[in-house]
């Protein structure tokens, strides 16, 4: 195991087919951390969400939230933050941004008293980590993948939720944010590529945006 993080929490996000998953698992087995990842193949209305956003988009982001309140909860719950080192694949608030994106006025004004109210005793990572890809290497990872409920996902989608997220980060004061431009990069292959983003999470920043490109 090698030296850990100076960041006891990292959550690591990322837009749909960025890599997120794959790295937390990466520095999970390389570090030791503690590892929570997202289940979001259990959500029974996303296939449904997919094909028909406008009739399930509320069932979907609530279904969402209350599993990953009760995940980090639980997780939270067995994790000392001062001694173990935790990574996650994704931040409570995602839910939000995806909310904002894919409900009407009067359905986020609802979802969003439900989020603070659920959101208020969750602790900030100490880093959170925003994997940036080109809309269209994305849709080559979905593509690959080929999961068949991300089947209708178009690139007008990853485009409002990529907007989303970074409209969200220049509001953010309190939590340092590293975004990593990743381009076309294939971490799982490129050791000098791996070891690149290592650093750059090894690093130590202020509270904000940081921008750092993954290939130099």
């Amino acid at each position: 195991m090698k030296t850990n993080f100076s960041h006891k929490f990292i959550a690591i996000e990322g837009n749909i087919g960025a890599g997120k998953t794959t790295l937390c698992k990466m520095i999970a087995e390389d570090y030791g951390s503690r590892l929570i990842l997202e289940a979001f193949s259990d959500n029974p209305f996303l296939p449904y969400f997919y094909e028909n956003p406008e009739r399930y988009a509320f069932s979907v982001e609530l279904f969402f939230m209350t599993e990953r309140h009760k995940q980090l909860q639980d997780e939270l719950k067995q994790t000392n933050l001062f001694q173990d080192n935790v990574v996650s694949d994704y931040f409570f608030l995602k839910t939000l941004l995806f909310a904002k994106n894919n409900l009407s006025d009067e359905e986020y004004r609802l979802f969003q008293r439900l989020f603070h109210i659920l959101n208020a005793h969750f602790p900030n990572p100490d880093l959170l980590v925003y994997l940036h890809r080109p809309v269209e290497q994305l849709l080559r990872h979905i593509q690959k993948r080929a999961r068949s409920f991300e089947s209708e996902i178009s690139a007008d989608y990853l485009t409002q939720i990529q907007q989303a997220y970074l409209d969200y980060f220049k509001s953010v004061h309190e939590v340092p944010i590293l975004l990593i431009e990743l381009e076309d990069l294939d971490f799982t292959t490129s050791a000098s590529g791996y070891a690149r983003i290592l650093e750059l999470i090894h690093a130590d920043y202020t509270p904000g945006i940081h921008y750092r490109n993954a290939l130099g």
